[in-house]
């Protein structure tokens, strides 16, 4: 049986292990992303724009700061537990010697160490806040404005300085739903706004979390090195389905975004036999390659996460076999079962603004804010029942049910959500 004696021992022979073990890690020239892999679609360890590089690099000096400290006090633990442990029997019964203040010099060599470690932090940490709080001064000539705006539960981007026009006369801002389209290489200032509780914007590979605050403007800003798909959420708890509040950000070529821009100020696709006639059905690669089954996962198709950036550049192509009676009569539908009084869809019926416009959901790779592949099966299943898989959102309470008597205000039959489905799609 092990003496209570051995105790100390014991430690020592463990704290030495330890840090040994971590120093290993630490100064095996390994990257942490490959040693533990932290390379995810919502990574902090991998930036794709100055903004997260900062910001990771700031991370980097504390880490390496702490990683000194670390590494000299679990050095000094080490020496003093192996140069002064009780070596015979004698030693452990012995009288412990005089006690001491201390050695003023190494006190105050210690003070001034841990002054010197806090401005190596604090330079770069300045340098880091000044840095990300505002578009540079030589780039704000170049920076794009956006307007984020948090619901519960999901997100609204409006470019105010993109004009499209309305129904009724005027203009008004473009306005997007879950998907924000930037270009690539241009400092894009998102102005943060909610219109009910506290949210908080996150692009983990493009900017760290910002709050949007009731009553109180806040910004951001970004910058993508290149095209890619950028994964995106809110960051702060807001209610019950706050972990699935999640968005897009898609960065374009120049011209690409040209092209997206010019295709969004356009009044929604209207689909007709004779239109379906006039263009040649082009075939797409379909990245939806998976049934959906209700229960199953949340996720996207492997092709999906394969390349999605190639996914949502295929979903801007109308679907081949377009049935233009079946999306008629769901237009009808969706303008008879008041889904126009949430959703706006420019130059059709839809004028609401509680929910994200629809004007070019079709071309979106996601539905439900992010939760769900946007693909017909999928659609269909977060028609039929959006509670299952956004709890609370306001869709299905004060949409299909009434809050306050929790009666069921319209049903849909599976031919009439297969009609939605197709009209829904269409719009491109």
């Amino acid at each position: 049986m092990t003496s209570p004696r051995s105790a100390p021992r014991t430690f020592s022979r463990l704290t030495t292990a330890l840090f040994a073990g971590l120093s290993l890690i630490f100064l095996s020239g390994c990257k942490l992303t490959e040693i533990f892999n932290l390379s995810g679609p919502q990574s902090t360890m991998v930036s794709a724009g100055p903004v997260a590089k900062a910001q990771w690099d700031l991370f980097m000096v504390t880490v390496w700061v702490t990683t000194f400290i670390f590494i000299v006090v679990g050095a000094v633990l080490a020496y003093a537990q192996f140069k002064f442990r009780a070596k015979t029997e004698a030693d452990e019964h012995a009288t412990p010697p005089p006690q001491g203040h201390g050695n003023p010099f190494v006190e105050i060599g210690l003070i001034a160490g841990s002054v010197l470690l806090l401005v190596i932090i604090a330079i770069p940490t300045l340098r880091g806040i000044w840095y990300t709080h505002d578009v540079p001064e030589d780039e704000k000539a170049n920076a794009m404005e956006v307007t984020a705006t948090g619901y519960q539960w999901w997100f609204k981007f409006e470019y105010p300085s993109e004009m499209v026009p309305l129904p009724t006369g005027g203009e008004a801002p473009l306005v997007t739903g879950n998907e924000l389209v930037v270009p690539a290489g241009v400092p894009v200032r998102v102005q943060l706004r909610t219109v009910d509780v506290i949210h908080s914007f996150w692009i983990p590979k493009l900017a760290g979390k910002v709050d949007m605050m009731p009553n109180r403007g806040n910004f951001l800003w970004f910058k993508a090195d290149k095209p890619g798909y950028f994964y995106g959420q809110c960051a702060e708890y807001c209610g019950e389905s706050h972990a699935i509040m999640r968005f897009r950000v898609i960065a374009l070529s120049a011209p690409e975004y040209a092209r997206w821009l010019e295709n969004q100020k356009q009044a929604a696709r209207t689909v007709t036999a004779e239109s379906l006639a006039a263009a040649a059905a082009t075939p797409t690669a379909k990245f939806a390659s998976l049934k959906f089954e209700a229960g199953s996962a949340l996720a996207a198709s492997p092709g999906f996460d394969a390349n999605p950036l190639a996914a949502w550049q295929d979903m801007q192509k109308p679907e081949p076999g377009e049935n233009a009676q079946l999306i008629a009569t769901g237009r009808k539908l969706f303008a008879d079962k008041t889904c126009i009084s949430c959703h706006a869809v420019r130059g059709h019926e839809g004028i609401g603004i509680t929910g994200p416009d629809l004007t070019r959901v079709g071309a979106r790779t996601t539905i439900a804010a992010g939760v769900l592949e946007n693909t017909p099966e999928r659609m269909h299943a977060w028609i039929k029942d959006p509670n299952h898989y956004k709890p609370g959102n306001k869709m299905f309470n004060g949409g299909y049910v009434d809050v306050d008597t929790g009666t069921a205000k319209f049903q849909l039959t599976d031919p009439e959500i297969d009609a939605l489905v197709a009209y829904l799609h269409s719009l491109k």
